[in-house]
Parts: C-alpha cells; structure tokens; sequence
C-alpha cells in the first residue's frame, strides 16, 4: 500500500546535520510515511550516511542524482517518485518535533484543508533554539504570502487529493525556488491554513544561501519582477514589506509558552 505522506528531502553535501535530520522523521507518531532523499552529487559522505540508514529502515530511499542540478531539481526528483497522498518538505539540517505529521494530518484532515505550513523554531548550527519563533497566519492566500513572507519549508504540506502535483514542480530557480512554488499554489486559489503549535525547527547555517543577505534581497525581487511579474508599485510596497519582516524577524524574539505545545 502506498505511505500515506511523502517526505520531500534534498541534499548536497550535507554530512553534518543529515542523520539527525533523519532521525526527526523516524522519530514521528505517525509511522505511515515514505522519505525520498534526492541526493545533488555529494562529495562528501552524505550518501554513505543515507544509504547506511536506508538498510536499517526500508521506508528511508536513497535518490542519487547523476548531474549536480540544485535544490529545486532534487525536490522535484524526489516529488516524482513520491506515492503519498500528503507531501510534506524537509531540508537535510531542519528538525521536526515527534508529533509534527500527526498533528498536521489531523488538522489537515478536520479542516479540509489542502495546503498547511506549522509554525517553527529558529535554531543555530548546533541544534541550540536562539529563542526565535515564527508563527504562521490562521490563513494565508496569494497577496497575503507576498506582504507576510511567513511560510516556511520546514512547515509545509500538500493535500495531492486537493493540489494538482504540477503546481508542485519547484522552478528552475537558484533561490527562492520554494517560495515560487507556494506562491503557484496559492495563485491557483488554494489558501494556506496555518497549523497550531510549533511543530518543527529551521536551522539558520552561516555560509549558506538563504544567510546571505544581500543575495537572499535580490533572489526576492527577482521573485516579484521575473517570476510573478508584479506591477512594480505593487513589488516595491511588497519588498518594504519584506525588508522590514526581514528586520523582524532577526529581531523578534519569542520562548514557547511550553514544551508541550512544541512536541
């Protein structure tokens, strides 16, 4: 029988946080799921990992890649070989907390919802919470994605009953290539439902691209103008917007109010 949700992993050279990143799948309530690991040309030992987990767990599938393609390639040959109802998304150094599936099935399922995003946590390369939560709107839509720019990966799953699986195929983008793919669902007339609790954790690595802010400021603008083509009155008020969030987001600090409503 097929899983009932399909966890969407890429990676590239990603020994130092993938096995744990790994173990926070394993470790879900919810045991009913597939994890499709696309792997972009790893030199280092991110295969050999992978690969030694997948002998110990049948429902962990090693992707090799054979050309070095980026993100948006490796999550869409993950995406087409999943078999899940739910797509669900997980970087190779983000953590989800046990419960994460479970309650967002739920939720999703009680709501009738198609498409979700959980709320998370900000933690530093060494798994430490630097006391950052970011929580997701009750209900997000297209325009309010482009002035809000919550979603997050990490948090993000897909009805495939509900979302036509071509709406997920990621562009072929360097950045921003998740968000220009939320932002296709959410053109379609879907409308993201934010799930309660803090259900999952992003791992804010230095060195990387999402860290580097001035290219990180350009890949949105770019967003707006060339994939999205707004009006540019419409893109400037949209990247006010998201400079000061931006700011609000290193900022804005936030303990969970307990331990339970993160896992």
């Amino acid at each position: 029988m097929a899983p009932l949700v399909s966890v969407i992993m890429p990676s590239y050279n990603s020994e130092r946080h993938i096995a744990e990143s790994i173990a926070s799948v394993r470790s879900q309530t919810l045991s009913d799921w597939e994890l499709l690991v696309s792997d972009d040309c790893s030199t280092d030992s991110t295969r050999e990992i992978v690969a030694g987990i997948s002998e110990v767990d049948s429902r962990v599938h090693l992707l090799p890649l054979k050309e070095n393609g980026g993100a948006a390639a490796a999550r869409n040959n993950s995406l087409a070989h999943a078999r899940g109802r739910y797509v669900a998304y997980l970087d190779s150094d983000d953590l989800w907390y046990p419960g994460k599936l479970e309650r967002q099935v739920a939720f999703m399922e009680e709501r009738g919802a198609a498409f979700s995003c959980c709320s998370y946590e900000v933690i530093g390369e060494d798994g430490a919470p630097l006391g950052r939560t970011v929580r997701m709107l009750d209900e997000c839509d297209y325009m309010g994605f482009l002035t809000h720019n919550l979603l997050q990966t990490v948090g993000i799953m897909a009805d495939t009953s509900r979302v036509d699986r071509g709406l997920l195929v990621m562009p072929a983008m360097r950045r921003r290539q998740d968000a220009a793919t939320w932002l296709q669902v959410l053109k379609a007339g879907h409308v993201c439902y934010g799930v309660p609790g803090v259900l999952c954790a992003y791992r804010r690595v230095e060195g990387s691209l999402s860290s580097n802010k001035v290219k990180a400021a350009r890949g949105v603008w770019r967003l707006y103008r060339d994939v999205e083509h707004l009006p540019l009155r419409t893109s400037l008020y949209c990247f006010m917007r998201y400079a000061a969030l931006a700011v609000w987001k290193r900022l804005y600090t936030e303990q969970p109010s307990g331990e339970e409503e993160r896992r």
